[in-house]
């Protein structure tokens, strides 16, 4: 049978001992039983999410969280900044404008981070009657990491909540969700949480408690505050994803026994390793000035259809990789390297790559790039 490889950046690999936990008889959700499970969760999330603020649980998407999040931290006939700089910044304006909020956007050249001072710009010109900054650690459809630090530093000095997209870049890319002054952080299971599709999760500062009690916009599933009533019981107001909570504290399990930052170690060295091949095969990287730990973003080269190259080396060499979307199709791939995957799988990934180029009639030198990524691999840095 032909070995798989999932380099996608969500969802990705799952480790056997969550999917040895998930195949168990399902339990009751109101029970002591499912409620330590709960309790043990929200605790371990803490220390990835790096806070000391609530972390309420959704059964839903990502998305479902960030629509959330409008829903709950604004009000009618607020205002907000959102950074676009690409698919999933666009996504913060879209459930933005699904609630007639009005919406400031700093647009940014796909590729490349923004700067955290053009929000001081646009906060300091509003003058006050901004009610959130929206925009994303990772952006997945671009590589790119924004300077999610020195943005908090300048959001904190106003009454505007901060409000960070870490679906993909949680658990890949460092984020101090306190020492940033981040006031709300949404997450998801799929990505370095190494945990199938279905959760979401949003940490909540008391600054954002605030503005969710002040808020007028009507929610009943997705209300903040029935999510934390339920958590001071460890409960839910509504039924959860029972198996992915039992699969979630699994992973969590394996990511706090190897410790938080030594992950985030791990993921910059073979996100490092997969960048060494790219340029050993000389090819470029989309986000160069500022590319992400969670997921590799690359220029195909001119002359072969992007779609094409990911559709080959999934049907003929069983690696999944990702394309590009939006005005991007055809033109990047795009290679992750968190959670659950190795420097095993990014190797047999690599070799896919250099052989479909070549089938492309796109000449690299074999094993150019495995040997580029075995080296930094194997240095331990």
């Amino acid at each position: 049978m032909k070995r798989e490889y999932l380099l996608t950046p969500g969802p990705t690999p799952v480790p056997e001992e969550a999917y040895l936990a998930m195949s168990r008889p399902i339990i009751h959700h109101r029970t002591s039983q499912y409620r330590k499970i709960f309790e043990e969760v929200t605790t371990s999330l803490k220390d990835v999410f790096k806070t000391k603020n609530d972390i309420l649980t959704f059964t839903s998407s990502g998305t479902g969280a960030m629509e959330a999040c409008v829903a709950n931290l604004l009000s009618p006939g607020e205002k907000a900044i959102v950074v676009k700089g690409g698919k999933f910044g666009e996504r913060w304006e879209e459930i933005c404008q699904a609630y007639n909020i009005g919406t400031t956007c700093i647009d940014v050249k796909w590729g490349e981070p923004v700067n955290p001072n053009l929000i001081g710009e646009e906060l300091a010109e509003a003058g006050g009657g901004i009610g959130a900054v929206f925009t994303t650690l990772c952006e997945t459809s671009t590589g790119v990491v924004n300077d999610i630090e020195s943005i908090g530093r300048i959001v904190k000095r106003y009454e505007a909540v901060f409000v960070v997209d870490a679906i993909s870049g949680l658990g890949a890319d460092n984020l101090e969700t306190d020492n940033w002054a981040v006031d709300v952080v949404v997450a998801a299971s799929q990505k370095g949480l190494m945990t199938p599709p279905g959760l979401a999760f949003v940490s909540v500062s008391p600054k954002a408690w605030e503005r969710v009690e002040r808020s007028k916009f009507p929610r009943y599933y997705f209300d903040f505050r029935k999510a934390r009533e339920g958590l001071e019981k460890f409960d839910s107001p509504f039924t959860p994803a029972v198996t992915l909570m039992i699969g979630l504290g699994e992973t969590l399990k394996l990511i706090n026994g190897e410790g938080i930052d030594n992950v985030l170690a791990r993921t910059r060295r073979i996100a490092r390793g997969v960048r060494e091949a790219v340029k050993a095969l000389g090819l470029e990287l989309f986000a160069p000035a500022a590319p992400a730990n969670a997921v590799t973003a690359v220029k195909v080269p001119e002359g072969i259809d992007g779609q094409a190259l990911v559709k080959l080396m999934k049907d003929k060499y069983g690696v999944t990789i990702a394309g590009g979307q939006a005005q991007l199709k055809g033109k990047i791939i795009r290679v992750a390297h968190m959670g659950h995957i190795t420097d095993s799988d990014l190797l047999a990934g690599i070799s896919a790559l250099e052989k479909a180029l070549d089938e492309f009639g796109y000449k690299v030198r074999t094993g150019a790039g495995v040997e580029a990524a075995k080296e930094i691999f194997t240095s331990g840095n």
